[in-house]
């Protein structure tokens, strides 16, 4: 824990925070092993849950309250994420390398009862000071049902945010969030956003979910991992299916995989090579008569539109607080933008535009529009895509 950074806090203030946290987790029948005084900030909480589970969490935990301010809505709720000074700076929201520690970014309304709480690997790094707001109806829905989510859309100055899936509870629900966070690390919002469904039906892992398998010795055949694990790779996959969590896990992986796969099946493609370098396309194709071909692969949201029409949230999750529009692609960063469908069809199936047909950015020159609709002017497979290159 090295690169942990700590903020200095007033532990009068910040006790109800972590009394929250540790009172929920007790309700769930988890023994507190060691909370961490409230003087310091994130908070560490390490636990037992009843079936002999040893966890942590580190929280960057804040109030969230309905307070009325000048020049806002009367239904909003916030959260402020506020440590230490406002020095301009980004701070990294920590997350364990081992995976022993789960982190949490999240707001508590502890007179209410609920929490609501943002994805911490979109909003890492993030500034001090910044608020994270959400309406009354979200707030009376997580009381009313323990268990909410929905997308957050927030604009500023005509420059759009990512869309985030968002998600409250009520404190018998928190061990629930601290799993749900456990499985959804690195998720796309499309898939966090039915990781949070799956949750809503009581999807749990528990150590009773996990079917016991006997060890296998390893043999000349055996898969690198079913070595490692001792497993042969029916007991894998048994294990995959067996928990939830894991399973949804593993799809956030495995739509590229999906798309190499339909792509090295199609006639006139010569070479699929796969770019696995930060801010490149994900695949390079050298096709039999034609230039090269590059190839972005992006998951759709989860939630449609009122007619029924699927989004892609099309832009990066960075920008450059110098430039607003680094946020958006430009059409020259690859020739074809592929889409899959899965977090809205749960069907591994893909839709293509080429970007030098995508509308452009409405205040931003030679930049795509990040609003992205998948209608019918999309080819369903990837021959039509060559023929149209």
């Amino acid at each position: 824990m090295s690169d942990f950074r700590r903020y200095s806090v007033s532990k009068s203030a910040k006790q109800p925070l972590v009394d929250f946290m540790t009172k929920a987790l007790e309700a769930s029948g988890c023994r507190i092993i060691r909370a961490s005084e409230a003087d310091h900030a994130p908070f560490k909480i390490t636990f037992e849950t009843r079936q002999g589970e040893r966890a942590g969490i580190i929280a960057y935990a804040f109030f969230a309250n309905a307070k009325l301010t000048r020049n806002r809505p009367e239904d909003e709720h916030r959260f402020q994420v506020k440590y230490g000074a406002k020095d301009g700076q980004l701070h990294q929201l920590w997350q364990d390398p081992f995976g022993l520690y789960t982190t949490l970014f999240l707001g508590i309304n502890p007179e209410a009862g609920f929490f609501v709480a943002a994805d911490p690997v979109l909003h890492s790094p993030t500034r001090m000071f910044i608020s994270i707001e959400f309406k009354e109806e979200h707030a009376r829905l997580v009381l009313r049902d323990g268990w909410h989510f929905w997308e957050r859309e927030k604009s500023s100055k005509g420059y759009d945010s990512p869309v985030e899936t968002m998600v409250g509870g009520t404190p018998d629900r928190f061990l629930d969030y601290v799993r749900f966070e456990q499985a959804a690390l690195g998720l796309d919002q499309g898939h966090r956003y039915l990781l949070a469904e799956r949750f809503s039906q009581g999807s749990r892992l528990t150590p009773s979910t996990i079917p016991t398998l006997s060890a296998t010795p390893a043999g000349p055949h055996l898969h690198a991992l079913s070595e490692e694990f001792e497993m042969t790779a029916g007991q894998i996959l048994s294990l995959i299916e067996s928990a939830p969590m894991l399973k949804m896990a593993v799809r956030g992986w495995v739509a590229e995989s999906h798309l190499e796969t339909e792509l090295r099946s199609v006639p006139g493609i010569r070479e699929v090579i796969r770019l696995e370098s930060a801010g490149k396309p994900d695949f390079e194709l050298k096709l039999e008569r034609g230039p090269r071909v590059l190839v972005e692969c992006k998951n759709v949201l989860r939630k449609r539109m009122a007619d029924g029409t699927i989004r892609v949230d099309f832009q990066k999750t960075r920008a450059s607080k110098a430039d607003p529009c680094s946020r958006y692609y430009r059409p020259a960063d690859f020739d074809v933008l592929a889409a899959c469908l899965h977090p809205a069809t749960e069907n591994w199936e893909f839709r293509y535009r080429l970007t030098r047909d995508m509308p452009q950015h409405r205040k931003c020159p030679l930049r795509l529009d990040n609003r992205v609709r998948v209608g019918a002017d999309w080819f369903p497979t990837f021959p039509e895509v060559i023929t149209a290159l």
